[in-house]
């Protein structure tokens, strides 16, 4: 566990005028983003910094040092809105017992929210003049952890598994290692994800990025709101095509049933939780510009006044990243996945001092550092699986970050 901090902190909160385009008001290296549709935070700086300590209890631990933080704070907030005040970023690890979970309070936050827009500000933070976009070439690809044959092999091992009934689903993930020519600008990916992704949540947290179409949770006073996705499809060649492919998924035994899933692992953590809560009976297509997804928006009323870390510790890890039974899917991933997710497929996002926010789950992303990428992609596994189609929707996921990377 590693902790620094600017305390107290001194916080201040105003309206500005509409900035347009959050991501181009980023000044340079180390951003923090979560957009979409052109709305949402970014920031830079680091007023507060905690490396969250892994172990089963890692978003209680994580709720009480941003507790203590926010509470010591003194803030000035003319705003008054979720995510004005202090605002923490943050991304956790998959695997609970695995280091890397990360909280930043940046020292600027800059957002734009329903027609309005704020500035906040922690301690004496200056106006970082914004650095020209440095656009990398030359993107080369190698193989991950594992070559494309041997995860096919991994994903024969799995469905032999499922038919055998010892569980009934299990997602497994595949990394992709990319090389620029020279360091890689997080804040080029960010323009790029969010122009052709605008129905997705674009993020930066400590050089993970990516653009998720899974929301997690959105937590807003009492309200909250969830985004299941399970069940996927490539786009296809044209719109006819494009349209039977839909149809094809929204037909599919093995897709409705993962999705069912993911909609029954999400009911069990919220119900709990919730005084009142609203689950589709059946779920719609979400069409992203790569694949298409099967989609049930679940929505609830907290009983409580939990915050928005209190629901993502219930949820994680869904079916739609994990498997089911989520226990023994676990267990199957550990054996079979051949790599270390860190935070990949994890959640990602933002808290403020209120305890509203939003969290993803980190998909279509990758952990970026220097000149070098490592992309990933994981795909829902059942016994009527067959290896080379999985291969295939792995390579479809990638080509988000892909496009990212190369333009």
């Amino acid at each position: 566990m590693s902790v620094a901090l600017i305390r107290p902190l001194t916080v201040r909160t105003i309206a500005v005028s509409d900035p347009d385009n959050l991501l181009s008001r980023l000044p340079g290296a180390g951003p923090y983003a979560w957009v979409r549709h052109g709305e949402g935070l970014v920031g830079w700086g680091e007023a507060a910094r905690a490396t969250v300590p892994p172990g089963p209890g890692r978003f209680q631990w994580a709720r009480e040092w941003l507790s203590s933080v926010f509470d010591d704070a003194w803030i000035d907030d003319e705003v008054g809105m979720p995510g004005s005040g202090p605002v923490a970023f943050g991304s956790f690890t998959f695997d609970a017992n695995a280091e890397g979970s990360t909280l930043v309070v940046p020292q600027v936050i800059l957002a734009r929210s329903g027609g309005r827009a704020w500035l906040t500000t922690v301690g004496d933070a200056g106006s970082d003049a914004v650095a020209p976009l440095v656009t990398a070439r030359g993107i080369t690809y190698g193989d991950g952890s594992l070559t494309a044959p041997e995860w096919q092999e991994r994903v024969a091992r799995a469905v032999r598994k499922i038919k055998g009934g010892t569980l009934d689903k299990v997602v497994l993930a595949r990394d992709l290692l990319a090389t620029a020519d020279r360091e890689i600008d997080i804040r080029v990916l960010l323009s790029r994800l969010a122009s052709r992704y605008p129905e997705c949540y674009t993020f930066s947290v400590d050089g993970l990025v990516g653009a998720t179409p899974e929301l997690l949770v959105r937590h807003k006073g009492q309200s909250i709101e969830s985004l299941v996705l399970a069940g996927t499809i490539a786009r296809g060649s044209g719109p006819a095509d494009d349209a039977a492919r839909g149809e094809a998924l929204l037909a599919s035994e093995k897709d409705r049933y993962e999705h069912v899933c993911a909609v029954v692992s999400v009911r069990e953590a919220l119900a709990p939780l919730c005084a009142a809560l609203d689950v589709p009976d059946k779920p719609e297509l979400l069409v992203l510009p790569n694949v298409q997804h099967l989609a049930s928006r679940v929505t609830g009323r907290l009983s409580d006044g939990a915050s928005v870390l209190d629901v993502v510790a219930a949820m994680h890890p869904t079916a739609a990243v994990g498997g089911t039974p989520t226990a023994k899917a676990l267990s199957v991933i550990r054996e079979l996945e051949g790599m270390d997710r860190g935070r990949y497929a994890g959640p990602v996002g933002w808290i403020d001092s209120r305890g509203d926010g939003e969290w993803g789950i980190a998909l279509r992303c990758a952990e970026v550092s220097g000149d070098r990428a490592r992309l990933f992609a994981g795909c829902g596994i059942m016994g009527g699986s067959d290896p080379v189609a999985e291969l295939a929707e792995a390579q479809a996921k990638f080509r988000a970050m892909q496009y990212a990377l190369e333009g």
